[in-house]
């Protein structure tokens, strides 16, 4: 399957020039350059290839509200179109809320748990360190960047693979900072195990699901 290899600055700008709000949305897509004066939204908050002069913020339709919360959602977690679908399709069979059930199947894709453990300086990264086999799922190696944990699930990382550079970096950053709570980080052994499935308060992508629904549900 093809991906993404542009410049990621770009989706962020687009995500923020679309805002109601004005408020900065961040992908996180560059790590912690996201977090730095360097951000290019910090730098350059309008669209991609928008002046800023002359320019009017253009009504948008509710249409295109829920589109932008999609692609939003779609970018945030680095995830096809005909992926993303195949989610929601999914998520829709499950009984209950159909937007908190599309953000669980999202947020317990390996890739996303890798970089919510701070294993990975990004989901760009954690996916190329899954796809290089470099984690295993109770023991067994697991190289798919969309396996979806579940509960009980350990999560550790191959002998040969934590000695590395990169690890040995990602490491002290996942010692200093906290797991979301559904997730347990164990620093002695540099594994974790998945407690629960993530409640909605767990989950902070900023995005509003029921818009994503709707725009399905057309």
């Amino acid at each position: 399957m093809s991906r993404y290899i542009g410049p990621v600055c770009r989706l962020c700008r687009r995500e923020t020039a679309a805002s109601k709000t004005g408020e900065k949305i961040k992908l996180f897509l560059k790590g912690d350059r996201c977090l730095s004066k360097k951000c290019a939204v910090e730098r350059r908050g309008t669209a991609p290839g928008q002046k800023t002069q002359g320019k009017q913020r253009q009504k948008v339709s509710e249409y295109g509200r829920q589109l932008r919360e999609k692609q939003k959602m779609r970018r945030y977690y680095g995830v096809h179109e005909t992926q993303f679908e195949n989610y929601f399709r999914e998520a829709a069979r499950v009984p209950g809320q159909t937007g908190r059930t599309l953000m669980q199947l999202l947020e317990r894709r390996l890739d996303n748990v890798v970089y919510r453990l701070n294993l990975a300086a990004s989901r760009a990264q954690a996916r190329q360190l899954v796809t290089h086999r470099h984690f295993r799922i109770n023991g067994r190696i697991v190289n798919v960047p969309s396996y979806i944990v579940k509960p009980g699930d350990v999560i550790s990382i191959g002998e040969r693979s934590v000695k590395s550079d990169v690890f040995q970096s990602n490491l002290e950053v996942a010692k200093n900072r906290r797991a979301p709570d559904w997730l347990e980080f164990n620093d002695q052994d540099n594994s974790a195990k998945v407690v629960q499935l993530p409640a909605r308060e767990h989950i902070d992508t900023p995005v509003d699901e029921q818009l994503i629904v709707e725009f399905y549900s057309r």
